[in-house]
């Protein structure tokens, strides 16, 4: 069989002894994702045609307006992870407290935990642009049995055993990885089924694309500045392109494909930063250094923070790995001042 002529399924069975804790569980879960993916897609493609567009009327855990896509995506993921008794909690950026699971014998048995957010980006989804879904997993820290605690959720991200996220564009594309690469699929919408069409995904070394909201320059720490300044001196290889979607999933993708850097640094209006660790960065950020890329704070290694809360904030420096570097070095450079 043609290595793009791979359908999800065939590719997770085949990959399965890839994973160190070879189960079964981690397919099924990542089957699980495929499937609420697919129900959500369909009624992404139906915004404008039905009543799901708009405020749903209450705000989230982060003090933002949730949007009823924002509502209906969050139901339908922890519906699916729930209903098929694979994972033993769930933690998700639309919801105050994680939930535990326990199985139809009482037991909690199963060993993963799922971090989710369902609807990355909703803030773009009244004007038809792209958005996503972000999702990462972890082994449960706590004794198997017993009811998952926040531990089992608060592990820093180098401790991922499978992230990806799925992209609802011009084309509907679920990329994730377990730790041997990553691999991106494609919806082909006809007969519902998603086909390997990006395997082996990788982020160029160096790049030519910055994607951060110029808009919030005045309010930005002397280190980002610096680095915009330098993506738009006249060199050999400069200017660099401004592109920013305002949506992770898609500013993240376009990225790895084209090659560039992703900032979402702190601000005086953000002085923890905006995205959340444990929802967005630790998955963005081992998606990234599977596909040769790198994630930063500003100063140092997204994956190696060890999480204090379920709803932390911090700065996303993400993206080609020598274009990370270098923002690294205008921080570290403007700090020492």
């Amino acid at each position: 069989m043609k290595e793009r002529n791979k359908t999800l399924g065939e590719f997770i069975i085949e990959k399965q002894e890839d994973f160190k804790y070879s189960s079964g569980e981690l397919s099924r879960l990542i089957n699980s994702i495929r499937l609420a993916a697919k129900v959500v897609n369909y009624k992404v493609n139906k915004a404008g045609l039905v009543d799901i567009i708009g405020k749903f009327g209450e705000q989230n855990i982060q003090g933002e307006d949730q949007q009823k896509l924002d509502v209906y995506a969050n139901e339908v993921f922890m519906q699916t992870l729930v209903n098929r008794e694979i994972v033993c909690g769930i933690a998700s950026e639309e919801n105050d407290d994680f939930i535990t699971i326990q199985g139809n014998d009482g037991l909690h048995n199963n060993k993963y935990v799922v971090l989710i957010d369902p609807l990355d980006g909703s803030s773009n989804i009244d004007v038809n642009v792209s958005v996503g879904t972000i999702f990462s997993v972890y082994r449960r820290v706590t004794p198997i049995g017993s009811p998952v605690t926040l531990e089992d959720f608060l592990q820093p991200g180098d401790h991922q055993v499978a992230a990806g996220y799925v992209i609802y564009g011009t084309s509907t594309m679920l990329v994730y990885t377990t730790g041997n690469g990553v691999n991106g699929f494609t919806l082909n919408p006809a007969i519902g089924t998603f086909y390997l069409s990006h395997p082996n995904l990788k982020f160029p070394k160096d790049g030519n694309i910055y994607s951060i909201n110029e808009g919030n320059y005045v309010h930005f720490p002397q280190g980002v500045k610096d680095y915009i300044k330098y993506c738009q001196l006249e060199e050999e290889d400069r200017p660099y392109t401004s592109r920013y979607i305002g949506s992770l999933v898609s500013d993240i993708h376009r990225n790895m494909i084209k090659g560039g850097i992703y900032i979402y640094p702190t601000s005086s209006k953000a002085p923890n930063g905006k995205l959340r660790l444990l929802y967005e960065c630790n998955p963005m950020a081992f998606i990234a250094e599977q596909a040769g890329g790198k994630a930063s704070d500003g100063f140092g290694r997204i994956m190696d923070i060890v999480p204090t809360e379920l709803h932390q904030r911090v700065p996303f420096f993400c993206g080609s790995y020598n274009m990370v570097v270098k923002a690294e070095e205008f921080m570290t450079k403007a700090s020492e001042k």
